[in-house]
Order: C-alpha cells, then structure tokens, then sequence
C-alpha cells in the first residue's frame, strides 16, 4: 500500500460519505480492524472510486443497486445518503431500485425501498414524505 493511493482514497471517502462518517470508522480502528480500514480507503476508494472513468453520481447508482441486490441494508444507507449528496435525485434512485428488484428480486427490492424511504425521509426530501396519488405524475415527471 503506496501513501499516495491512501492519501487519494481518504480524499474520495471523505468526498463521498462525509468527514463525521469516515472520522467516526477510522477513530475505532483497532489493532484488529485497522487494517481492513486501510484496506477498503485503499482499494475501494483510492483503487476504484478516484479512477477517473465514471463521476461519482454513477459510481453512487452502481454502488446502491449492488448493495439493495447483496441486501447490506446498513450499508445501503449510508450509500442513499452519499448518493443524495452526489446529486443524485430521488426520482434516480427510484429507477436505480426499480431496475434493480427486477433482476435481484422483489424482496431485495422491497427491502431497499424501505431504507431508501427512511433516508430520504430523515433528509425531509418532498418525494419521501408526500402521499402517493396513483395515476398522478410523480414529483419532477411529466
């Protein structure tokens, strides 16, 4: 592990999840996690997330639909919020989850829509907290 890529993979973490976040993952690192600490800020985020390839609102999608598919609901979370962060509308990742129950099935997608709601919500974003009216377009739809 080169300092240059933890150095890059710790500025991409915490662009993505948060200072509060990564300060808070990288304060209980212990003799025995610490290492998986370095690990993830290396390969993750200093080997994937900073390639220049895909904008981090992309990587976001990728990154919620694979967690709702593996079902790493806690996970999942803290990605919604990163993802809202990155730009991503909600009306995105209602696609993103619906796209992803179709081939991961619908209990993994029930499952991510119940987290994504209560982010969403706990972020007092309109579409999570106004009454469905089936047949109405939904917020920002024609």
């Amino acid at each position: 592990m080169d300092g240059e890529t933890i150095d890059a993979g710790m500025a991409v973490r915490r662009a993505v999840l948060g200072d509060a976040h990564v300060d808070r993952a990288t304060a209980a690192a212990t003799e025995f996690s610490g290492p998986w600490q370095d690990y993830i800020t290396t390969a993750a985020w200093g080997q994937v997330w900073a390639r220049p390839e895909l904008d981090r609102r992309v990587r976001s999608m990728l990154t919620v639909a694979l967690l709702a598919a593996l079902r790493c609901e806690g996970e999942l979370a803290m990605h919604v919020r990163a993802a809202v962060d990155s730009g991503v509308s909600p009306a995105e990742l209602r696609e993103v989850l619906l796209h992803t129950a179709v081939y991961a099935g619908v209990p993994a997608g029930n499952s991510a829509f119940g987290v994504a709601q209560q982010v969403l919500a706990e972020l007092n974003v309109p579409e999570a907290t106004t009454p469905y009216a089936r047949g109405e377009p939904a917020h920002g739809r024609p």
